[in-house]
């Protein structure tokens, strides 16, 4: 197929960092965190350093402006996971040091302009958001949809930090909106159903994120009843805010 490049990019400096033409069309995106309030200038010297062997398709700096750095045709290092890489477009948006790594808004809104262009180029009138690992990587995309993932699903990281995780959903649905296609929610396979657990440990550690590596934020007792609003690897987001649980010890209330 006939590879394109955004014409929203101001500032380009190709990495050496790529594996050259991708092995599959581009069926995916996937939102990065950079760590850094940084510009596209300073990001540009971080992938094109061979010593760190690390690169993105394209990157957003702190002040909204969008550059290149592995152009559309070709695999980017960026997911930690090869199959993914050959399939997404990848996209670093500069964001605050912690969690959870905010973007400043300016970004933000040429993240959704990006994305909007990429799907365009690409043929796509729908972005799909699945929250569920398995079920997002067996899915398979329509012709005209273009699935979003996750660096977090494929090595032990927060990437794209929870910011902008929890605003995948409304990504998918505002780009959607752009392209003119119907509600990314519409089809299902994006929608995620809540419902209620009990909890059955004595003592349940609630951690800041999907992971033992994740700070206690408090503990819930046995008996306990909580709303899942999401999942992930094993662990469930309550819906009060608070964190994740671990999912093995709890039941699911009918």
């Amino acid at each position: 197929m006939a590879y394109t490049n955004s014409p929203l990019i101001t500032y380009t400096k190709l990495s050496p960092n790529n594996s050259g033409q991708r092995k599959y069309p581009i069926t995916r995106i996937s939102i990065h965190c950079v760590v850094g309030q940084l510009s596209v200038e300073t990001l540009g010297d971080v992938f094109t350093s061979k010593k760190r062997q690390v690169s993105s398709n394209y990157g957003i700096g702190y002040d909204g402006k969008i550059a290149m750095y592995v152009p559309e045709s070709n695999r980017s290092w960026c997911t930690s996971n090869s199959d993914n890489d050959n399939r997404a477009i990848t996209i670093e948006v500069a964001s605050d040091t912690t969690s959870p790594y905010a973007v400043k808004d300016v970004a933000y809104k040429s993240l959704l302009d990006l994305v909007a262009d990429i799907c365009k180029r690409n043929g796509k009138t729908k972005v799909v958001w699945i929250a569920d690992k398995t079920k997002a990587l067996a899915y398979t995309p329509a012709a005209n949809e273009m699935v979003l993932t996750v660096h977090r699903w494929f090595a032990n990281k927060s990437c794209p930090g929870d910011y902008l995780y929890s605003r995948h959903a409304a990504i998918a649905a505002e780009v959607t909106k752009r392209l003119g296609g119907s509600d990314s929610k519409s089809s299902g396979s994006s929608t995620f159903t809540p419902y209620l657990v009990k909890v059955t440990a004595a003592v349940l550690n609630v951690r800041k994120g999907p992971g033992t590596g994740y700070a206690i934020q408090t503990q819930v007792r046995k008996n306990e009843v909580f709303t899942i609003v999401s999942e992930e690897k094993g662990w469930g987001k309550l819906k009060s805010g608070a964190g994740w649980i671990r999912l093995s010890y709890t039941a699911k209330k009918k």
